[in-house]
């Protein structure tokens, strides 16, 4: 059996629940010990002034770049927040190349700047594979809206045979975007396909909201996983979801 990993996270900028420590050396050793051949990103910095003088992070480089450093050698970024010294949003690191990529502005209010960024992989078993990386609002009314919006977008810009990896940071903690999702677009979450259940990944230090996920279509997943233990409690205020397709 062939398969594709794929780990999805939410790194809050590289810094610990609290903001209390900077913790993105340990993300990365973290994420890359899964080889996992895509790996979806929210809340990724770009460019800041102030984050890129952390001891453990070099100043010429993304955290994107950084991380993706000895692991996977195509990648791409695309904006969310921009502020005065630099910006953050959603990213995609991959083992295979990415031949385009579009990044949607999903943002329904001017205090969460939200996206959809999506990348078009091909893997030596299919010719194209659509990945997309996304960040949804805090409020339910803001994530109807933007739900409508990405199956929209999906059924514009892939076909039904298409095959689709959605993850992300969905903030559904009222788990009501899932039956548009497979309703209006024919998505299906990883880890409630398996344990039929969504994963608690949020606080990371005691997860009780079902925040983040991985749809898919065209794909069977056979393994999916919420990364938890003191090692993730210990980085971002999210836990990292692992789930494995069939291919």
């Amino acid at each position: 059996m062939k398969s594709l990993r794929v780990l999805s996270y939410n790194i809050h900028k590289g810094f610990s629940i609290g903001n209390r420590n900077y913790v993105l050396d340990s993300i990365k050793k973290s994420i890359q010990q899964y080889q996992a051949d895509l790996v979806l990103l929210q809340e990724v910095i770009g460019e800041h002034e102030k984050h890129l003088n952390q001891p453990l992070h070099k100043p010429s480089e993304s955290q994107f770049e950084f991380l993706a450093d000895g692991a996977w050698s195509h990648y791409t970024y695309g904006k969310n927040a921009v502020y005065d010294k630099g910006h953050h949003g959603n990213a995609i690191l991959s083992q295979y190349p990415i031949k385009k990529w579009y990044n949607l502005d999903l943002s329904t209010n001017r205090w969460e700047s939200r996206g959809l960024l999506h990348a078009e992989i091909e893997t030596p078993y299919h010719q194209k594979i659509h990945v997309m990386s996304l960040h949804l609002n805090l409020l339910e009314n803001g994530r109807q809206q933007q739900i409508k919006k990405v199956c929209q977008y999906i059924n514009a810009h892939t076909e039904p045979h298409d095959i689709i990896i959605l993850g992300g940071d969905f903030n559904d903690w009222t788990e009501k975007v899932g039956e548009s999702l497979k309703m209006d677009a024919g998505l299906e979450e990883a880890f409630w396909s398996i344990h039929g259940y969504h994963a608690r990944s949020f606080p990371s230090f005691f997860p009780v909201l079902p925040l983040d996920r991985v749809y898919s279509r065209n794909l069977k997943p056979v393994t999916a996983e919420c990364l938890q233990g003191t090692l993730w409690s210990r980085l971002s205020d999210h836990l990292a979801l692992f789930t494995e397709f069939e291919i």
